[in-house]
């Protein structure tokens, strides 16, 4: 899609109502129901972070968002694929902040350069007791990305059309932090399994641009 036709799409998002939870249940892990029933506890005192969906042109003014791969470290999110975001800090003034301070970090967007369109809906994170705030915003420019190197393995920039082919959705067997394999439903990205909390994100991002499209 060209970027001047996305920013068309954008106009109509503010208006439209968020798919929510109906829409992130398409993508979730089938053991996900039973983790939060035996977290109700660990729930209330969950942490807070924040994602961006960073959209913007490449240098053929297509529209394209960028994931990046986590360092494999010892952790729950070792190797994944996400957004670019992370947990608040205490000079956050918002989630908001939040956000656009992570996304800076991790992947060099400066702040300044990215204009917020819509507040998506939580998600909660069993392994790591996060609740996670995702954003929809984009860049007018085409980005200079700077990896940070300590939490960032490879920064990628999927197509917007490309993300939007049915065919993307797969099931997929993954290894879970709960040491266990299991089948998931997943996006197939740029050669990428992107399943779990991201997958739920872009599960409302895609039918929330179907209904302004």
């Amino acid at each position: 899609m060209n970027f001047n036709e996305f920013l068309k799409v954008t106009s109509k998002i503010n208006n439209l109502e968020l798919p929510a939870e109906a829409s992130q249940f398409k993508m979730s892990p089938p053991f996900r129901e039973s983790l939060l029933q035996k977290r109700q506890e660990e729930i209330k005192n969950a942490k807070q972070s924040a994602v961006l969906a960073l959209f913007y042109p490449d240098a053929a003014q297509k529209t394209k968002f960028v994931l990046i791969l986590r360092k494999t470290y010892k952790g729950v999110h070792s190797a994944q694929v996400g957004f670019p975001g992370g947990k608040v800090e205490a000079q956050d003034s918002s989630l908001k902040h939040t956000a656009l301070r992570e996304t800076e970090e991790e992947v060099g967007v400066p702040m300044q350069d990215i204009k917020v369109l819509k507040t998506l809906t939580q998600v909660y994170i069993p392994p790591s007791n996060f609740f996670v705030q995702p954003f929809i915003g984009y860049s007018n420019s085409t980005p200079s990305f700077i990896k940070q190197e300590s939490e960032v393995e490879d920064i990628i920039e999927v197509s917007l059309s490309h993300f939007l082919e049915e065919k993307r959705v797969i099931t997929e067997l993954v290894s879970t932090s709960y040491k266990r394999d299991v089948v998931v439903p997943a996006f197939k990205l740029n050669d990428y399994v992107v399943w779990g909390a991201t997958a739920m994100m872009l599960s409302e991002i895609k039918d929330l641009l179907k209904l302004a499209l």
